[in-house]
């Protein structure tokens, strides 16, 4: 006798889907990062309860179809202006939990200008941020983040500071502000980052509650595309690399 649907109760469930991520197949590569912080972002408003109050503001980039993933209200942002999206709908709805999703090119070269002033305000928002070093979706072109000798199909023999400059450590600026309550880098390629991670972005969507300031949560992340790197590979070598340039910990919290 199969008594396999015994064990199927709700007092036994272990893990499951966040009932705010719904049924379609995201478009990432397998192995990237932005699934995992889906999926955080998903479960944190579901365990605040805020499904009915958030507003995500979507960038352009890989993460451009945020929308079709996490059911809760979206607005689409032109490219690097989801800081100043952001900001009129959480001065228009100070009520609401308000926050962008960026990447290292949206966040840090089309909207520098957009999340320094933001952030220097110290608008009631949070922004997450999300630091692969590369442009992924438009042909694995060098970023602001890119690190020193990295290749990308525009530094095909390495980033060279005399000719690119240097990265940049953009989280490191905002921390500076006095607008910014909470910064804090992390990442999601183990069990134990997760974990951290998903801490750090609940505390910045409760700082956006409490009106406590600009709260910046960087995620250091992987492109296995663009690295052209299995996902496993990708992940050791954003260990041994990009830790060293970005490495994981809090820059900023006034909020203890």
């Amino acid at each position: 006798m199969d008594n396999s649907n015994d064990i199927k109760q709700p007092q036994n469930i272990v893990c499951t889907k966040p009932r705010l991520m719904n049924d379609n197949h995201m478009h990432y590569c397998p192995g990237c990062s932005h699934g995992v912080v889906h999926r955080l972002i998903a479960e944190i408003i579901e365990e605040m309860g805020a499904e009915n109050i958030t507003i995500g503001i979507a960038p352009v980039g890989c993460a451009v179809f945020a929308y079709n993933y996490i059911d809760i209200d979206w607005i689409e942002a032109a490219h690097g202006r989801a800081p100043a999206v952001a900001t009129a709908a959480k001065r228009l709805n100070p009520d609401r939990l308000v926050f962008t999703y960026q990447g290292d090119g949206d966040l840090a070269a089309i909207g520098t200008a957009e999340t320094i002033h933001a952030a220097n305000r110290g608008e009631n928002i949070a922004i997450i941020f999300i630091n692969n070093g590369i442009y992924g979706m438009t042909g694995g072109q060098m970023a602001p983040t890119t690190l020193e000798g990295m290749t990308t199909s525009t530094t095909p023999y390495g980033r060279r500071v005399d000719l690119n400059g240097y990265p940049l450590k953009i989280t490191e600026l905002l921390a500076q502000l006095p607008g910014t309550c909470y910064v804090t880098r992390q990442s999601v390629h183990t069990p134990a980052a997760v974990r951290k991670a998903k801490a750090a972005i609940r505390k910045a969507f409760e700082n956006s509650m409490a009106s406590r300031g600009t709260s910046v949560v960087e995620i250091v992340s992987t492109c296995s595309s663009g690295w052209k790197m299995t996902p496993v590979k990708a992940n050791r070598w954003m260990v041994d690399n990009m830790f060293e340039a970005y490495p994981p910990g809090d820059l900023k919290n006034e909020t203890r």
